[in-house]
This record gives C-alpha cells, structure tokens and sequence, in this order.
C-alpha cells in the first residue's frame, strides 16, 4: 500500500503513438525493436512492454536475463532480446523461456552451446544475436576476434544465429567521421559472417537518434537486403517521448525532428505543508539559500532517494497551479522546499508537477481568465542538473509508484 503521496503517470496513449511515429519513420528501411531496459527507461516495464507488444511491437530489448524473465511474464509471445549478455548460470532460463541472448566471446558460446546439449535442444533451436565492436569499445567481437568466435559458433550444433548487430557511438553527432568507420567495419563483419556460410535473418545497428537523423537507414537496409536479412532499429528514450540534439561536427545544428514525440511519463506529488518566513532565514542543510524577503515555501515529500537529482538544489523548479514555483536549499533525501509566494490560494493537498504539464490561468480573473499550458520535462532537470534525460527518467526510484493511465 502507498500513501505517501508521490506517483509517476504513465501514459498508455502517448507511448502507442510514439512507437507509431517511430514505425512510419522506420517502415521505408527498417522494423523497430523496442527497448524496454531499465526498467522501460523508469517508465515500469510491466506497464509499457505489454502496451508495445499491442501496438505491434515484435521484438523488446531489455538488459539482462532477470529482466527479460520479468517481460517474459507479461509478453509471452514476444522476441526479447537480452542486449548486455548473460552471466554463467544464466543459461537454462534463457533457454527455457525463450529469451534471445547477446553473445560475443567463445566462452559466453560455450556455455549456451553446454547447456543447450544438456537439454537436447535440437540443431539450430536456439536463437542468438551477436555484436560486433566497430568502434564503440564497449561490448562486442572485435574484427580480429571474429574469425575464432565464428568458429566456436558453428561448432555449437544447437545454436543458430539469428541476428547481427553493432553500436553506434555518435549518432547524434550527423557527419561524424566515427559513424562512417564503424559502418564501415560494420559492413567487413557481415561480409567475413556471410563467407562463413552463416545467414542471420536480422541485422540490427543504431538507435533513438539513428531513426531520427534517417541519414543511414538506407545503406543499412541495403547492407541487410544483400544478405538476406532485415533490418532493425532500436528505439528506446524516443518510444518515451524525448530526444537527443543532433549536431554537426564540432559545432551546434538547429534541426527539427521528423515526427512529434509526447512525453510518456509525469510525475507528481502534493504539498505537505506551508509556512511564512521572513527574511534572513535559511533555508535546507547547510543554509545555502536565506530569504532576502518575505517568502511562502511548501514542503514536499520528494528528495533524492526518489531519484530528484540533487543537481536541482536552488537551480530547479516546479509546477504549482500551472506556475512555476522554485526549489530553494538543498535537495534532501525526502524533501524539498519551493518558493510559492506568487502562487494564490495555494493550500495543503495542492498537486504538485516535477515532471509534466500542467494548466493555469494566466490574465483577467474569473470568467475572462485564458488558460495556459506550462512544463517541466526530464530536458529540463537534465540541463538544470548537468546530465541528460536519460539519466533523468531511469533516476527515479522504485518507491515511486507507476500508474497507468490513458
């Protein structure tokens, strides 16, 4: 049971209509797999997979074996892909719930192939995707490693490979140099995969930013077509209604998106209490901000244990009433204090927006008063805490309750 009030709506509307901006942007080159990892970027997994899978979603992506088992729950017929690999032990649930796994070294194969023969699974029954390091330096064969991890892939009867895929690690940045060669060595790869007799019915390169620049959509899906293959995509924050800026090398590019993205996701809560102080008090731990007048603060019951970043202290801000109303002192743990001495009526109980929108009345009062849409986004709190919105959604914790909602 929750009662302290604090929640995060999710909305099932806005999550369907931005997988299908995506899918149109996608549908000349390519098809789309879902990423659901992190918990659906802090969206709630259980939530939004299902509501993806229903608008047509094949294939989710997700971090790892305990995640995909936790999807596997509520998707029961979708592809999943587990993304970052799997850990020794982990073998007989991806084979027994059908979880696709991500290899890249012999010893990952090995242990699949292993515990493939002890189950008896038939030749080619198990479905892999292998990475390729082209240039991201993270996970992934490297180009000299491929031939023997090649090799141990072909010795392993049981095991087939589905799927081929590498990483970009620029994608927003559109003429970068980096990008090039690593679809360049993307392309060697495939061609020394094909040579081995090995025929992947997916190939699979780029993410959120990749769909949205479309500047290598082409090439990739004729790369694929050569093989026989189709192409994928990987959208993940942009199902979740945000992107990252795209720029040119070495310089700032205002460009703007090809599809309208809705944020999925606001957060909320309620004022706790109020009170007057006049000026010279301090405010928050360690009195980094005192009142140079006469103040009305309400306090809140969020802090950084539910994942407010602490970069907002004195810098972020909030909705009250459709107004923005700042945070002053400190984030702690629990609870932070916002400036609402030019909110009127404000009370006790009042929702509160961290992160959506919200309506206020701006102008005449009564009848007259117009109507007005004010915002706060995880863009926002990025830029007020020195991070990205990434970081932002995933941040918020798992005592904040996710909601459903139209």
């Amino acid at each position: 049971m929750h009662t302290r009030p604090i929640w995060a709506e999710i909305s099932r509307s806005r999550l369907v209509a931005n997988y299908r901006a995506l899918q149109s942007v996608a549908a000349p080159h390519a098809g789309l797999l879902a990423v659901v990892k992190a918990d659906a970027y802090g969206h709630g997994v259980t939530l939004c997979a299902p509501w993806l899978v229903e608008a047509g979603a094949e294939w989710l992506g997700v971090t790892s074996v305990e995640e995909g088992l936790l999807v596997r729950k509520h998707c029961p017929q979708a592809h999943i892909l587990v993304l970052c690999g799997f850990w020794p032990g982990d073998e007989d649930a991806l084979i027994e719930h059908a979880l696709t796994p991500t290899l890249w070294t012999e010893r990952s194969i090995h242990l699949l192939a292993r515990a493939a023969e002890r189950k008896k699974m038939p030749a080619q029954s198990v479905p892999v995707h292998l990475e390729i390091d082209t240039g991201m330096t993270r996970q992934g064969a490297a180009l000299e490693d491929l031939p023997s991890v090649l090799a141990s892939l072909r010795a392993a009867k049981a095991l087939r490979l589905d799927g081929v895929f590498t990483h970009f690690a620029s994608p927003e940045i559109l003429n970068s140099p980096q990008n090039d060669a690593q679809q360049a060595r993307f392309a060697q790869a495939l061609q020394r995969i094909d040579a081995d007799g090995l025929r992947p019915a997916w190939i699979h390169a780029g993410n959120s930013s990749t769909l949205l620049a479309q500047d290598r959509l082409p090439a990739l899906a004729a790369t694929a077509k050569t093989y026989g293959a189709k192409l994928l995509v990987r959208p993940g924050l942009a199902l979740y209604g945000y992107a990252l800026p795209f720029v040119q090398q070495d310089e700032s590019l205002e460009r703007p998106l090809s599809v309208t993205l809705q944020p999925v996701l606001s957060w909320k809560t309620r004022i706790a209490a109020l009170r007057t102080v006049e000026p010279g008090t301090a405010v928050g731990y360690g009195a980094t901000f005192v009142a140079q007048h006469t103040m009305r603060l309400a306090l809140l019951p969020v802090g950084y244990a539910d994942g407010l970043n602490r970069g907002l202290s004195s810098r972020g801000s909030v909705l009250v009433r459709g107004q923005r109303a700042s945070i002053v002192g400190r984030v702690s743990m629990d609870l932070i204090v916002v400036d609402v001495s030019a909110v009127a009526e404000v009370s006790v109980g009042e929702e509160v927006m961290l992160i959506g929108e919200q309506a206020g009345a701006t102008g005449a009062v009564g009848a007259d008063a117009k109507q007005t849409i004010t915002r706060v986004t995880a863009e926002d709190h990025a830029q007020w805490a020195g991070t990205i919105p990434y970081e932002i959604l995933c941040a918020i914790s798992v005592r904040v309750p996710r909601v459903g909602a139209a």
